[in-house]
């Protein structure tokens, strides 16, 4: 007969231990990855409030706390609001040009907002002598510039993303001969000027923080504020867009008109920061590319912040560090551009193509 008293001692299976490194689905997959990105906000949030703080306070002559020295603060705090301006226009207009682009190396610049104003500053100097500096600046003519920057940009996004054979290459392509163009116009009139003309407008060809003024803050603030929070509200559907068209239509997306519209949104935040403090070709560029390395995600919603921060460190570090230790910071939109530019060709080289 069969023995029924034994009894066989199965072993428990284990239950497998979950690693703490075990990535999920979403903008930051693992808990490294979002302890990284959370200490890397807090790190640029400390650097960008120094940095404000010490450009409004270092090296004021008044006692602090006395009537006099905020009166200084106070004068110096429209230039650090230009800055922050300047760095959300930058930073927002860069990434979501690049991303309906699905090209991390072009720039809004690549539309002809700069070139057009050059041509501006240029054309007035050329008719009107010395006395055209003054002729374009006011705030009508602030907004005219912003209104023909938008203007241009909304009839070449309709003319060439609306027609039938219409797509984002030939548009971009199109705007590099415009903005050659414009640039070659703008060369050609230079050439027939007075040295002492040539050096009057040399000045606002740089882009400077000192060339915007105060009461253009009033229109520039309201449109940043506006195209801004509508990117920043697009977040979502720019993570689609970064998918590329054919994903973007096939999860329902209206490719074309979601393009246009950001489009739009970045022709009105570059028009504003060029009118404002002139060009700034390479500021853009050099933003984006640090925000995409610190943040780390493909989510729109973790790398503006990151950008924003990111574009405002380096304006007013840039400024602080050249006015307070080196005396110059008249110089500073020409390192950011020597810096961008060498931050564009270790890019190329490392990756190899565009």
């Amino acid at each position: 007969m069969l023995d029924t008293s034994t009894t066989v001692s199965v072993p428990a299976r284990k239950t497998p231990k979950i690693s703490s490194r075990v990535r999920r689905s979403g903008p930051l997959p693992t808990k490294a990855i979002s302890r990284r990105y959370w200490i890397v906000l807090s790190l640029l949030i400390i650097l960008a409030l120094g940095f404000g703080a010490g450009l409004l306070a270092w090296d004021n002559p008044m006692p602090v706390g006395s009537s006099g020295f905020w009166l200084i603060a106070e004068l110096r705090a429209t230039s650090v609001g230009v800055m922050l301006i300047v760095a959300i226009c930058q930073a927002l207009a860069t990434v979501s040009f690049q991303t309906v682009t699905n090209n991390r190396i072009i720039t809004p610049s690549i539309l002809g907002f700069e070139s057009l104003y050059m041509a501006v500053q240029t054309a007035a100097v050329f008719f009107m002598g010395a006395a055209g500096v003054v002729a374009v600046q006011g705030v009508p003519q602030f907004i005219l510039q912003v209104a023909i920057m938008v203007a241009l940009s909304l009839a070449l996004f309709g003319w060439l993303l609306s027609g039938k054979y219409g797509n984002l290459q030939i548009m971009l392509l199109v705007g590099i001969v415009i903005g050659g163009g414009l640039g070659s116009v703008s060369t050609f009139m230079q050439r027939l000027l007075t040295p002492s003309e040539f050096d009057i407008l040399t000045a606002r060809l740089f882009g400077s923080i000192s060339n915007a003024d105060v009461s253009y803050l009033p229109v520039a603030i309201p449109l940043v504020v506006v195209a801004g929070v509508l990117l920043i509200l697009n977040s979502k559907r720019l993570n689609v867009i970064a998918l590329g068209k054919d994903a973007s239509i096939n999860l329902g997306l209206n490719h074309r008109f979601e393009v246009m519209r950001v489009l739009f949104l970045v022709s009105i935040l570059m028009a504003v920061s060029t009118a404002l403090v002139g060009p700034m070709t390479f500021l853009g560029f050099l933003v984006a590319t640090l925000a995409y390395q610190l943040a780390d995600s493909y989510d729109h919603r973790y790398i503006f912040p990151v950008a924003v921060l990111t574009g405002f460190v380096v304006l007013s570090g840039a400024y602080f560090i050249m006015k307070n230790v080196f005396y110059a910071q008249g110089v500073v939109s020409i390192l950011i551009e020597a810096i961008g530019g060498t931050v564009f060709l270790i890019f190329i080289l490392r990756k190899g193509r565009l």
